[in-house]
């Protein structure tokens, strides 16, 4: 009996390794896709904002419509990607330069630039891409968080015996991401 006890440790306890990093990996995939779902939350909300902003520079600007049709067309496209995040990633990126082109055209109509719905519609954008970068901050943040767990070792077995996949950062280009609009007068 006394000998029975050693040998049931030594057999139960890889179980338990098993079963904690199992609930590890599980517990940090569902912070991704909580992470996720914030970012997908500030998405949408740009997506509402871009058609009223859009609306109001049409009034002062009527013959740039190549550049209005195109931040529609974008914001679109945007919105109808329920794809991987590196695919929604490569869309963002394009909507954020036709953002960056209309208020460029805005620079050039001073009483747009003075229309106060204009102003608060910039800055809610404003704090919409602010609100966009936190949630992309978290998110990189849980799956680095779950990458580190996934490829370390012993983790990394568990992850392995399971099937848990790599996860993809969302990320923007530097060069897009400093030339986010600002509300500048």
């Amino acid at each position: 009996m006394e000998i029975l006890i050693p040998i049931a440790l030594v057999l139960l306890l890889p179980v338990i390794f098993v079963i904690v990093q199992y609930n590890g990996l599980v517990a940090l995939k569902n912070h991704i896709r909580d992470a996720w779902a914030n970012i997908d939350t500030e998405l949408k909300r740009r997506y509402e904002l871009i058609p009223n902003l859009v609306a109001t520079v049409k009034g002062y600007a009527a013959h740039e419509r190549e550049v209005l049709e195109s931040v529609i067309e974008l914001r679109n496209r945007c919105s109808a990607n329920h794809g991987s995040v590196a695919s929604q990633a490569s869309d963002e990126k394009e909507l954020v330069g036709g953002l960056q082109r209309l208020f460029a055209l805005a620079e050039s109509y001073p009483d747009l630039k003075a229309d106060q719905h204009f102003l608060k519609l910039q800055q809610e954008l404003v704090n919409t891409e602010d609100r966009i970068q936190a949630a992309r901050r978290f998110y990189n943040g849980n799956v680095r968080d779950y990458r580190n767990k996934r490829e370390s070792f012993p983790s990394n077995i568990v992850a392995g015996m399971f099937n848990f996949p790599s996860e993809d950062f969302f990320e923007v280009e530097s060069a897009v991401r400093e030339t986010v609009p600002q509300a500048e007068f």
